[in-house]
């Protein structure tokens, strides 16, 4: 209904605050449930973290009285802060590419009713010299749908609001709300925070970047591996004609291992094993730092030559109750190549069990 009575609406505001504390935090569990559920059914997007808060009741009557207030009364229009505060519940997603920020837009608008949309990210970008932190935000509302299952019924009058972020986006929003001064200052310091901000956002540009060519690198070398066989026979070629070990092919002459062509050789090897890319990473640095020079034909000359002796070893050993996975036999297959330069690939005891082994073979 509402007034013109600050006081009246305030004393209201309060009472609303504190009779319903808990029923909004039950709300704010449940929505931040449900966003997680539909994001999680989207795997190609990748979050970085879902949270949030019920914002403090002396924060909403500062930010009505800071918004609304003075607009409201100048205009007598009468007034309830409830309504003024679509932010009471406030969630956050934190996801770690900007284009996926209007996916995750999509999403949600499929399952909340949007009642108003602030595009800060536009807002920053479409005003010259204007400096920010960007984002999305959303202020939502459960749709017919979900209002009439039981779960949800007690908070289906409950707006919130929902920021959508990057990971920069994130970050810099912490930095600007730590800088005091912005507007009126001298030009200097003000040209000073716009490089800052101009940083993290090329910084959100090229984290999107480096995602795409990670992608294009990996499409580009699923289709190689008729080039790695060819610097495979090359390999094998001096190595049984005498001329060399497979250590001995000039430097350059190959493409050198790297962790991309390391995926691509191991996927052919193991179809059905699922290769992490930070284990594929640290694993490949470790070849490399222990033959600077190897080539992707050079690493898949060992598992090739290898790969035989070693699925025979484990089979025999898991007979004994132990595993050996990919990574395992990977190493067992470097060693077997090369048992100087690749020693350590190898522990002390499974070094010993796997010459033990070799010599009775």
């Amino acid at each position: 209904m509402g007034s013109l009575d600050f006081d009246t609406e305030k004393a209201d505001f309060r009472g609303f605050y504190d009779s319903e504390r808990d029923n909004l935090e039950a709300a704010l569990r449940s929505f931040e449930t449900l966003i997680e559920s539909l994001l999680l059914l989207e795997p190609t997007i990748s979050i970085s973290s879902i949270d949030g808060r019920i914002k403090e009741r002396e924060e909403c009557l500062s930010k009505f009285t800071r918004k609304y207030r003075t607009e409201l009364e100048s205009s007598k229009t009468s007034y309830t802060i409830r309504e003024r505060i679509s932010d009471l519940i406030g969630l956050r997603v934190v996801c770690l590419y900007e284009d996926d920020i209007e996916r995750i837009k999509g999403i949600v608008s499929d399952e909340f009713d949007v009642l108003d949309i602030t595009d800060k990210i536009s807002q920053i970008e479409g005003t010259e010299g204007s400096f920010g932190y960007k984002g999305l935000h959303l202020d939502l509302k459960l749709n017919s749908a979900r209002r009439e299952m039981a779960e949800y019924r007690l908070f289906s009058d409950l707006p919130f609001e929902l920021q959508i972020r990057t990971i920069v986006q994130d970050s810099w929003s912490v930095i600007d709300h730590k800088i005091k001064y912005k507007k009126s200052i001298p030009n200097d310091l003000k040209r000073r925070i716009n490089t800052l901000a101009a940083l993290f956002e090329l910084a959100d540009r090229e984290f999107c970047a480096i995602r795409d060519a990670t992608v294009a690198e990996l499409e580009h070398t699923e289709k190689i591996y008729p080039k790695i066989e060819e610097e495979t026979e090359s390999t094998k070629h001096e190595t049984d004609s005498g001329t060399g070990s497979p250590m001995d092919v000039p430097r350059g002459q190959y493409a050198p291992l790297n962790a991309f062509n390391f995926l691509r050789i191991a996927q052919h090897f193991f179809p059905g094993f699922e290769f992490e890319p930070q284990k594929v990473d640290g694993f490949t640095n470790e070849i490399v730092s222990l033959m600077t020079d190897i080539s992707r034909g050079k690493f898949n000359f060992y598992l090739r030559e290898a790969i035989g002796d070693i699925k025979r070893y484990q089979e025999e050993f898991e007979a004994k109750g132990d595993t050996m996975n990919p990574y395992t036999i990977i190493r067992h297959c470097l060693y077997s190549g090369d048992a100087t330069i690749f020693a350590s690939m190898l522990t002390d005891t499974a070094r010993k069990r796997f010459d033990a082994w070799q010599k009775r073979s």
